[in-house]
């Protein structure tokens, strides 16, 4: 299988547990491993034969900046409810980091998969 891969995204959004998590946007970092077929989009090279990626990486930052989860589950489940709305995706890998979340770690994250239901 093919894969379309996008690599730290940032994105800020209200996000934890803690009250003083939830007063400002915080930075996430989200990294995504999309599995399309893309040998008609290789042949073709026209975007309407591929998956829009950009429109994809615009739908996530506009939840995820929108949004105020608990939990970096929650959001990692959301971004990949996003990436599978697109049918050609058959599965998403999402990873989802908070840096600084953990004294004396860089990050602490949740990588999740999910397929297409089917």
């Amino acid at each position: 299988m093919d894969r379309i891969v996008i690599s730290d995204l940032l994105v800020r959004c209200i996000i934890g547990i803690r009250d003083d998590e939830r007063k400002e946007k915080q930075d996430v970092l989200i990294n995504l491993t999309l599995d399309v077929d893309l040998r008609k989009a290789g042949k073709s090279d026209r975007l309407e034969d591929s998956v829009d990626y950009r429109a994809i990486n615009k739908q996530i930052m506009s939840m995820a900046e929108g949004s105020q989860f608990y939990l970096v589950e929650a959001l990692a489940q959301s971004v990949a409810d996003v990436c599978l709305s697109y049918p050609e995706v058959t599965e998403a890998r999402v990873r989802v980091e908070k840096p600084a979340a953990l004294r004396f770690a860089r990050s602490v994250g949740v990588e999740i998969t999910r397929k297409q239901p089917g």
